[in-house]
């Protein structure tokens, strides 16, 4: 806009006198960002309409009102990086390519005060860079951009990117966080960040500064757990050596720190894991003796990539025989957790374990494998996904490879658990139990039951339903994770077979297992009904029927749902005998009901509705 028509419009407008220099920035060919529209340029100013004419992508020639325009549109400075992109497409480019922190430090320079919040940066940067590449090259450029010294890279995404009025080395501005926090964990990252950017005199200098501050911070803060003092105690050691001072006059030592078997299990559930590989390292030095014993109780429990390094660590420390065995009475016993499992399967074809693994591939993981599903499927609090689950959905040949050894009824075993799982959605059911199909054809009648006992409905009434619903979730939330509990302390008794508390608790779960299931089966079934539409011409569900009964003695019964039933109060389920006799039939008709073995006749004298 030309200085008339801002004159013009200000005159129509003098609530806009504040933003006459933004006003008067929105010229032909000017780039600009709009809240709802995104990045576009101006094209022109019609001076008839008073309106602003500007391309952007997706709609060409947009009319807009300048006054609007000052609240929703920002005009962008031609050093602006998405500016740069239309007009110096090449140069841009290459930057991407080749220097992403240069082209970082040129993005601060564009904004007025030389910094932005770290969540503006990266919206501009996906602009700039194609949000398809954004997230592995923003990956690589924020490495790169923290170990520029004209950048203070912030912690938290609320915070700010400032482009350095003098450049810092990352050793000083590590130095100076250092300093300035209290923080036992931060002081223990800081003092391992630092080590590693470490290189000339100067920051060797701040070393030992930086060595005591993490010493004192292990050996009297307060704020660390026992993963994180041992953690802290080899990043201590790790600087010591850097710094040419002994690691053992340091306490408490690291060997020391896992003196205590009882106290394994918890550090290895929080160790980080690239100090996890040392830890197994670190107890096999500690305790000889026991190390084998041990790294195999701490793969019983572990988790995520510990895992595969208490394997790898067996393996490598001459264990394969002892592992193998160890995994097959753990399947007997039924002692394989998710972790140990989710390996297994994915370890099935590899060099390295395919033979040591080849006698655990049958039928019996598959049942350990959907038990550990639904397990975890019970416990969790939230809809999250299942590893398990994910991989048995993924993996085309899984199932396939652990039914090889199955028989029919084993399989059919297997595809009934299936349909009764929890930790999977109806349409990955139908998915899994087609590969079952693809190898026992007649495995196709269990989806023709399911389908055939869903169309089967049982009318109910409201109260009843969640009678019935409440039973279920008690017995889902509460009976069954009571009972794992249960079975998972028997276990540490010792010997299964001999081993009674394990017996019952399993002979529990199965009778727990089948409740669920039957409840399932029958929620799923269920109609609510209010019994309003009961027809007063002939009994049906909801209707009140006198009968006139073999004693010549006249009851009324109500006829209700299949769970409402209530002999003290004469109300019947019409799936009882004589509900189900008396459905359809007039008053005047006549019904013969059959009691063990005994046969009686009833007549009806009257219908009437409940409601």
């Amino acid at each position: 806009m030309n200085s008339e028509a801002v004159s013009a419009l200000l005159s129509k407008n003098p609530a806009l006198k504040a933003s006459k220099s933004k006003l008067e920035a929105m010229k032909p060919g000017a780039y600009v960002i709009h809240r709802s529209w995104g990045f576009g340029q101006i094209k022109t100013f019609d001076d008839t309409t008073l309106r602003l004419v500007i391309d952007f992508k997706g709609k060409k020639s947009h009319a807009m009102d300048p006054a609007f325009c000052v609240g929703t549109m920002e005009v962008l400075p031609d050093n602006h990086l998405l500016v740069r992109k239309e007009t110096e497409p090449k140069k841009i480019l290459e930057l991407i390519a080749e220097n992403p922190a240069q082209l970082i430090v040129e993005a601060l320079e564009s904004y007025a005060n030389r910094a932005t919040t770290a969540i503006d940066l990266e919206i501009t940067l996906s602009q700039v860079v194609g949000e398809e590449k954004f997230k592995k090259w923003w990956a690589e450029a924020r490495k790169a951009v923290a170990k520029d010294p004209r950048v203070s890279v912030p912690e938290k995404k609320t915070e700010c990117y400032i482009l350095r009025e003098t450049p810092v080395s990352a050793e000083d501005e590590i130095f100076d966080q250092f300093n300035s926090t209290r923080s036992a964990r931060r002081r223990i990252s800081l003092a391992e960040d630092f080590a590693a950017a470490s290189a000339h005199k100067a920051a060797q200098a701040n070393l030992s500064l930086i060595l005591k501050g993490i010493a004192d911070a292990v050996k009297d803060s307060n704020q660390l757990d026992s993963a994180e003092r041992l953690y802290g105690a080899a990043v201590r050691d790790r600087i010591a050596k850097v710094a040419g001072v002994d690691p053992s006059t340091f306490e408490p030592s690291q060997s020391s720190l896992v003196a205590n078997l009882r106290d394994l299990p918890a550090i290895a559930e929080k160790m980080p894991v690239q100090f996890q590989s040392h830890f197994l390292e670190l107890i096999k030095e500690t305790h000889p003796i026991e190390c084998r014993d041990i790294v195999f109780s701490l793969l019983k429990v572990s988790q995520g990539k510990f895992t595969t390094e208490c394997i790898n660590f067996l393996v490598e420390n001459g264990h394969s025989e002892d592992l193998a065995s160890t995994l097959k009475r753990w399947q007997t016993e039924q002692n394989l957790r998710a972790p140990v499992l989710l390996w297994i399967v994915k370890n099935r074809h590899s060099k390295k374990f395919a033979k040591l693994l080849n006698d655990l591939i049958t039928p019996r993981l598959l049942s350990a494998i959907f038990f550990a599903i639904d397990y975890e499927a019970l416990q969790a609090a939230s809809a999250r996904r299942i590893p398990l689950g994910d991989i048995l959905s993924d993996d085309t040949e899984l199932i396939a490879d652990l039914l090889s050894t199955a028989d029919p009824e084993t399989a059919r075993d297997l595809a009934n658990t299936l349909l009764l799982n929890q930790g999977f959605e109806e349409l990955t059911k139908k998915s899994l139990l087609a590969r079952f199909i693809k190898i026992f054809p007649n495995i196709q009648s269990l989806v023709a039951a399911d389908a055939e006992g869903k169309e089967d409905q049982l009318l109910v009434s409201r109260e009843s339903f969640e009678r019935k619903r409440a039973e279920y979730e008690g017995i889902v939330s509460k009976k069954i994770p009571e009972n794992s509990k249960a079975i998972a302390t028997a276990r540490e008794h010792g010997d299964l077979k001999e081993n009674s508390e394990y017996k019952m608790a399993k002979q529990d779960q199965q009778l727990l297992m089948a409740q669920k299931g039957q409840l399932e089966r029958e929620l799923a079934r269920a109609r609510i009904t209010d019994f309003k539409d009961a027809s007063t011409e002939q009994v049906s569900v909801g209707s009140v029927v006198e009968v006139k009964g073999p004693d010549s003695v006249t009851t009324r019964y109500s006829v209700l749902g299949v769970w409402d039933g209530n002999p003290d109060q004469h109300i019947i389920s019409y799936k009882t005998p004589l509900g189900a006799a008396l459905i359809g039939k007039r008053t005047g008709d006549s019904v013969k009901v059959k009691m063990g073995t005994t046969e009686d006749v009833y007549s009806i004298v009257s219908i009437s509705r409940y409601a």
